[in-house]
Parts: structure tokens; C-alpha cells; sequence
């Protein structure tokens, strides 16, 4: 069940940071990038509506998302402006992911109900680098573009098919036999770093707090950020800088998933983002330094790489944590559509830097540290304010 939704995530990748990288270079490649990324992001949500209420199955889920990212991917290798593009590429393909996306953290959630925010972050790290062949590969020799999208096409239709076959969801109520639920429910160590929620939310209730909002802001905030950083990198000319820094977005999720579970979300969750403001910096020194640019480069590169994904699995953590486990997956896919005005974000930012690049950057830090400096702040909603967080 893992392994499979993590080999359908990474094929997957290609289509936003793929082509974040290697086509996103004017207006008209860049409003399909924007596009796509809110076809993405409205996808997940119906996707994980529906199989979690069990009228679509996982099988079809995934099947009509191995076709459609298949052609999305296939239709990348044609000219921005041709209508094969928009359709294929930014429509259908965006529906195509957010199709494959929410199937596989819903199966994985379910199956892995004791450490469910842990394993869904290893599969979106995928998501993030598992375009890293294909940027080598079109980096190395820039005339294969074309045939490095047809060639991912194949794989993502074939490997997604595959999942379609096997993943499923567990039985109703299912619980590892291996985990005893009474030492875990009562593990002192896991609550003071991931308290329980004061209730089971549902969607309607959850809407209505201050904290969805807020959630919804910083992944609004720090996605926009974090697609702007694949495409300015690969203004550089250096592919090696682009694979590292989609390499690190995707590595790094777990990497935080794992210090969340030690230092707690919240605090874990301002430091990514903190490191993901020091990246711009770093960038934007880079672009107008005149001695010393590959080194700052590469430092921007890790910083902004490490930061630049590992908020999505921890912002999916934290609604699991505020609202209850019940009905995560619905409020969450809410939070997470919020991804649609990130891809616009990302795509002002990336117009202005083809005029003004350190103008863009240093809009891009203020994006990822006022998040950063709200994020501490986060109540569990149903609390009285006069307990402490």
C-alpha cells in the first residue's frame, strides 16, 4: 500500500515542478502552470469526498488519474499556445493529479491510522522529487524536453495503472495488529507533542474557526513561494541547482515530519518556513552579488529546498491535530485548495522577476516569514483562550 502510493506520487511530479522548471519561461507557459495548479488543487478534494464516503472506488479513482496525467504529460511536450496544452496539459492533467494526490494519502492515512501524518508526509515527498530524473535528463541535453515529457508520460500511465490495481482501502475501524491502541491512545511523550483536538470537528464547524483560515493563509502564502523557487533557480542555467533543490523539497518532509514528532508541529512548522524566507535572501543576494554568486546559489538552494515542501505534510498534520482525525481528510483537502491561489502567487512573482528578480525574491521572504512569525500562534479551536496552547 505504501510503496505504491509513493510510486504514484512520484510520477506525478513531472507535471508541476517539471514543468515549473523546464517550461515556465513567459506569460503563456506560466498562466497554464497557474491553471494547472488549481485544477490540481480542486481535484484533491472531490477525489478524497468521494472514496472516503466509498462512492468512487479507489480503483477508478486512480485509473481515470493515470489517464489523465498521462495525456497532461503528453500534451507538456507540445507549444504553450496551442489548445492541446490548456486542455490536456493544464485541465486535464492538473484533475488528473489532484485525482492521484488525494487517492494516495487517503489510502495511506487509513492504512496507517497510528502514525497516519508521519507516512502520508513520506509519499508527498515524491510529489516533490520525483521530477529530479527528468530535470536531468532535459538539463543535460535541453533538445529532449519533448521526449523526457512523452517518456514520463509513459511511466506515470503505466505505474499509476499498477496502483490502480492493488491499492485499496482497509476494512472499516481497521487497527494494526502489531500497535496496542490503549498504550498509544495514553503515550505521554506522543501528546505533549501532538495534543488531541478538544473535539471531533466536521467541515461545517471547522469553517467556521479562526485556525482553517489561518492554515489556508500559510499554505497560500508559502506555496506560492515554493513553486516561485523552482522556476527562478531555473533562470540560473544550473540543472544541477534545479535537481538539488527539488531533490531537497521533497526530502525534506520527512525530514520534518520526523523533528515535528519530537519538537511539535507548530514550532517545526515556523522554522521550515523560516528557512524557506532565509532562502530568498540568500537567493536574491545571489542574483546581485557581483563575487561569491555560486556560493550563495547553492546555500539559497538548500535553504529554500529544505523549506519549500515540508509545510505540506506538517499543515496536513496539524489539521489532524486541531480537528480531529474523523473527518481530516475533508478539512484538509479544503485547506489544501487554497494551493490554487499559490499557483497564482507564484506566477505574479515569477512575471515580476523577469523585470526585477531581487524585487521578486525579497517579496517572496515577506511571503514565507509572515507566516513564519503567525504560525507559533495557532490555538487548537474549542479551547478557552485561557489555556495554554
Amino acid at each position: 500500500m505504501f510503496w505504491l502510493a509513493l510510486a504514484a506520487m512520484a510520477a506525478i511530479s513531472p507535471l508541476q515542478y517539471g514543468y515549473a522548471a523546464l517550461l515556465a519561461k513567459e506569460a503563456a507557459s506560466l498562466t497554464l502552470l497557474a491553471v494547472w495548479i488549481a485544477c490540481q488543487a480542486a481535484g484533491a478534494l472531490p477525489a478524497l469526498h468521494l472514496v472516503r464516503r466509498g462512492r468512487l472506488g479507489v480503483r477508478a479513482c486512480l485509473a481515470a488519474g493515470a489517464a489523465l496525467s498521462g495525456l497532461g504529460l503528453a500534451a507538456a511536450a507540445f507549444p504553450a499556445g496551442w489548445p492541446i496544452t490548456l486542455i490536456g496539459y493544464a485541465l486535464l492533467g492538473g484533475l488528473g493529479a489532484g485525482l492521484v494526490y488525494g487517492a494516495c494519502a487517503e489510502v495511506v492515512a487509513a492504512w496507517y491510522p497510528e502514525r497516519p501524518a508521519g507516512r502520508v508526509g513520506l509519499i508527498t515527498g515524491a510529489f516533490g522529487y520525483g521530477a529530479a530524473p527528468l530535470l536531468l535528463w532535459a538539463g543535460i541535453d535541453p533538445s529532449a524536453t519533448s521526449a523526457a515529457f512523452l517518456v514520463a508520460a509513459v511511466l506515470a500511465a503505466g505505474v499509476i495503472g499498477i496502483a490502480a490495481r492493488h491499492l485499496r482501502l482497509p476494512p472499516a475501524l481497521w487497527w494494526p495488529g502489531d500497535v496496542d491502541p490503549r498504550s498509544h491512545a495514553l503515550d505521554a511523550a506522543r501528546l505533549r507533542t501532538t495534543p488531541e483536538p478538544a473535539r471531533q470537528f466536521r467541515l461545517a464547524q471547522a469553517l467556521r474557526t479562526r485556525t482553517l483560515p489561518a492554515l489556508a493563509l500559510i499554505l497560500t502564502c508559502a506555496g506560492a513561494v515554493s513553486v516561485f523557487d523552482v522556476i527562478v533557480v531555473a533562470g540560473t542555467g544550473s540543472w544541477s541547482a534545479v535537481a538539488v533543490l527539488v531533490a531537497l523539497n521533497g526530502a525534506g518532509r520527512s525530514v520534518a515530519m520526523r523533528c515535528s514528532e519530537v519538537f511539535g508541529r507548530r514550532h517545526v512548522l515556523a522554522a521550515v518556513l523560516t528557512a524557506l524566507a532565509a532562502g530568498q535572501l540568500l537567493l536574491a543576494t545571489a542574483v546581485t552579488a557581483a563575487t561569491g554568486a555560486g556560493v550563495l546559489l547553492w546555500a539559497g538552494v538548500v535553504f529554500a529546498g529544505l523549506g519549500g515542501g515540508a509545510f505540506y505534510p506538517l499543515i496536513a498534520s496539524l489539521v489532524r491535530e486541531l480537528f480531529g482525525a474523523e473527518r481530516a481528510g475533508e478539512i484538509h483537502a479544503v485547506v489544501y485548495s487554497a494551493k490554487a491561489l499559490a499557483g497564482a502567487g507564484a506566477v505574479a512573482l515569477a512575471l515580476l522577476a523577469l523585470s526585477a528578480p531581487a524585487s521578486a525574491l525579497l517579496a517572496a521572504a515577506a511571503l514565507a516569514a509572515l507566516p513564519a512569525l503567525a504560525t507559533p500562534r495557532l490555538r487548537i479551536p474549542g479551547l478557552p483562550a485561557t489555556i495554554p496552547l
